[in-house]
C-alpha cells in the first residue's frame, strides 16, 4: 500500500503521488548541508524551540537555504502567536474568575482548546517539515514567506 508523498492520501501502489497530485509539483527535493544535517531536519528542528529558529537564521549554511529560513521564521512568528494568546487567555479568565462556578468551567475548556489546538498545530508542523513540505499556518505562514523570500 503507497501512500501521496504530497497529501499522504492512499494510492496505487507503485505511485508515489494520488491522481489529484500527480499533475502537481511534488515536495521540493531534501539536499544535505556542509554542516552534514539535511534542510528537511534543520527545517523541523526549528519548530522544537525558538532558540534553533533563532540559530538557523544566523548560521552560515542554514540561513542561506530558503527551506530552512521558512520554517524558521515560520517557528518565531508561531511562538509569538501563543504567548500573544496565552496573555490574552490570562486576562479573559481573570474576568471569568468572578462568575463562581461557570467561569472557572469556561477557563478551563478556553485553556484545553488552547493547549490542544497549540500542541496539535506543532505535531503537525514537525511532520510536515520532516517530509520536506512548506505547510503554511494561514496568517503566520503568509508572513514567514514573505521573510523567508528576502535574502
Amino acid at each position: 500500500m503507497a501512500f501521496c508523498t504530497v497529501c499522504g492520501a492512499q494510492t496505487a501502489d507503485g505511485s508515489t503521488m494520488c491522481p489529484i497530485h500527480s499533475g502537481a509539483a511534488a515536495a521540493p527535493p531534501v539536499t544535505s548541508t556542509a554542516g552534514g544535517m539535511t534542510d528537511n531536519v534543520a527545517g523541523m528542528l526549528a519548530y522544537v524551540t525558538i532558540i534553533p529558529a533563532i540559530l538557523f537564521l544566523v548560521i552560515e549554511p542554514y540561513n542561506k537555504k530558503r527551506f530552512v529560513r521558512f520554517h524558521a521564521f515560520q517557528s518565531i512568528f508561531l511562538h509569538v502567536a501563543a504567548v500573544v494568546a496565552w496573555i490574552a487567555f490570562i486576562i479573559i479568565s481573570a474576568v471569568l474568575a468572578f462568575i463562581p462556578i461557570l467561569g472557572h468551567l469556561v477557563a478551563l475548556l478556553l485553556w484545553l482548546t488552547l493547549s490542544v489546538g497549540l500542541l496539535i498545530v506543532w505535531v503537525m508542523l514537525l511532520i510536515k517539515a520532516n517530509q520536506g513540505q512548506m505547510w503554511k499556518l494561514p496568517v503566520i505562514g503568509d508572513m514567514a514567506e514573505k521573510q523567508a523570500n528576502t535574502v
